[in-house]
């Protein structure tokens, strides 16, 4: 059995936290203390204010272990300590306590630009990358070829970096990193600064590298990407390993109970309210047999019912879902087009939309749904809530009869009951 590649015992990482105390010193009281008494307030100002600290720990107790050739993605909310890691394996930052370990060549790529001289053109900065990455210049001007076809940015090879686009930096910067073969390729969530196609050929030069026995660490919220290119993903919590594991289960744990999506919105009470001045939501629902539902059996219809306000009369209003499957796939988007209002525009009121789903339809895990209300000639997005609502589609413990004296799990997104027929025909 191989030993790791990088190995994670213990790690914990501490800030200290400033905070100036502060007292009631607006510019009234300011200008109202300095007419009272100029002497004393100069005198007063001069004095430095008492500071309090806090410690915050944004990574504890962190273990775990990297085969060599694994593609391991790391998940969780903003602030769960998932950059701070990433900081600590490229030895950009020094852990407050535990150890690391890893044997092999590491290129990162962390933030936009790291490593770049802004001052220097794109040619310049690739061969200077590569040296801070520990690569010759033989190496270099071996894979430059490479390098600049990948990151799309050769007519603007001579013109220094400053004038690029975060775009263009990001391309160019991710290109030297993954090109020139290193054991050990770090990525942080930076890539999302890329176009959706830049986005994809990143993932499918990661899934080339773990091909040929590299090993990848990255952070992304692209949950598709991870449970796609991933062995094994790592999920923090607050600066904790709340599971690491095959990424598939991972993943799965993480979107059921990480999320905290639950399977009714209701915008009556919130501070924030989507929408604009044409249409606004007041509440999103589950529902099964009519009433609200957080699982579903995995027979059993379902509808996401939608109400929403019209404010004003004059737009063609078209209420739309998109379901997402556990990983993040997106599995269909339904619209509102069969009950007459595709055509009309709507006067201004109060609006129920269901949407019905039938059942025997999904696979079981769990199901997000995005609500919006778009108009289509011209296309604009009045309302889009990502994650409004989600529910589990579960089997009964009866077992599923619908299927006959099939059991088991099936895999998939969905698993429709498919009429089929069979006939002896020799």
């Amino acid at each position: 059995m191989s030993q790791p590649i990088i190995t994670v015992e213990n790690l914990a990482k501490r800030y200290v936290i400033g905070h100036q105390n502060t007292r009631r010193d607006g510019l009234r009281h300011a200008l109202e203390n300095a007419l009272r008494a100029p002497q004393h307030w100069l005198k007063a100002s001069r004095k430095s204010r008492p500071a309090t600290t806090e410690e915050f720990w944004a990574l504890q107790d962190v273990s775990f272990e990297i085969k060599p050739g694994e593609v391991v993605g790391i998940i969780g909310r903003n602030g769960a300590g998932k950059s701070t890691l990433l900081k600590i394996l490229s030895r950009i930052t020094e852990p407050t306590s535990g150890r690391i370990t890893i044997d092999g060549r590491v290129a990162s790529l962390l933030e936009v630009g790291t490593g770049f001289h802004a001052e220097l053109t794109g040619r310049e900065n690739i061969f200077l990358n590569g040296a801070i990455l520990g690569m010759s210049k033989v190496e270099i001007t071996r894979k430059f070829d490479e390098i600049v076809a990948f990151s799309e940015v050769e007519k603007f090879l001579d013109t220094p970096v400053k004038r690029y686009s975060s775009g263009m930096y990001v391309r160019l910067a991710f290109a030297v990193a993954a090109h020139l073969e290193p054991e050990i390729l770090i990525v942080d969530e930076v890539l999302a600064v890329g176009d959706q196609a830049f986005q994809k050929k990143c993932l499918q030069k990661m899934e080339g590298m773990h091909l040929h026995g590299r090993t990848v660490v990255f952070v992304s919220h692209q949950i598709a990407a991870v449970t796609r290119l991933c062995q094994s993903a790592l999920w923090l919590d607050t600066g904790r390993v709340r599971e690491f594991g095959r990424a598939d289960l991972v993943c799965s744990h993480y979107l059921a109970n990480g999320q905290g999506v639950a399977s009714c919105r209701d915008w009556d009470q919130a501070r924030f309210v989507p929408g604009n001045e044409w249409v606004r939501p007041e509440r999103v629902e589950v529902l099964a047999a009519g009433k609200p539902a957080d699982s579903i059996d995995i027979k059993s219809p379902v509808s996401i019912a939608l109400d929403y306000r019209v404010l004003q009369a004059g737009k063609i209003l078209i209420p739309n879902i998109h379901i997402y499957a556990q990983d993040g796939t997106l599995i269909f988007i339904a619209h509102d087009w069969y009950s007459g209002w595709r055509t009309r525009p709507k006067a201004a009121g109060k609006y129920r939309t269901r949407f019905h789903l039938p059942g025997n339809f999904f696979s079981e895990g769990r199901i997000t749904v995005r609500v919006a209300v778009s108009t289509y000639n011209p296309f604009e997005v009045h309302v889009d809530e990502p994650d409004a609502v989600a529910f589990n589609v579960v089997e009964a413990e009866s077992g599923d009869t619908s299927r006959g004296d099939f059991a088991g799990h099936l895999p998939g997104i969905v698993r429709p009951l498919i009429e089929s027929q069979t006939e002896l025909i020799g």
